[in-house]
């Protein structure tokens, strides 16, 4: 086979899988599930404790000493990490006793 015609089919190769790829990439198929990530209720959090959150914010350094934007910013960590949700379940162990017979 000829370098050229090689060249050329190697080059209508790379062309038809780039084609290929960008269409596929940019295919918008409306019958798929939207994987997307899961929304929550209010993005802003409850409105008491974002009132709370701008008051120590607007405290200042003085905030440092109030007890209540200590719980309002834990409540926040809370709400953000959501430490609520529950942990993934462990897989069960096999027992000792099993092993050693």
């Amino acid at each position: 086979m000829d370098l050229k015609i090689a060249a050329r089919m190697i080059a209508v190769f790379a062309i038809g899988a780039g084609l290929t790829a960008a269409i596929t990439a940019l295919h918008d198929d409306e019958d798929r599930f939207d994987v997307r990530a899961p929304r929550i209720a209010r993005p802003g959090g409850d409105p008491a404790s974002r009132s709370e959150l701008i008051r120590c914010r607007d405290l200042g350094a003085a905030a440092r000493a109030d007890a209540a934007c200590h719980k309002a910013w834990a409540e926040n960590r809370h709400r953000f990490f959501q430490f609520n949700r529950p942990d993934r379940p462990t897989p069960p162990r096999a027992s000792v006793e099993a092993g050693h017979e």
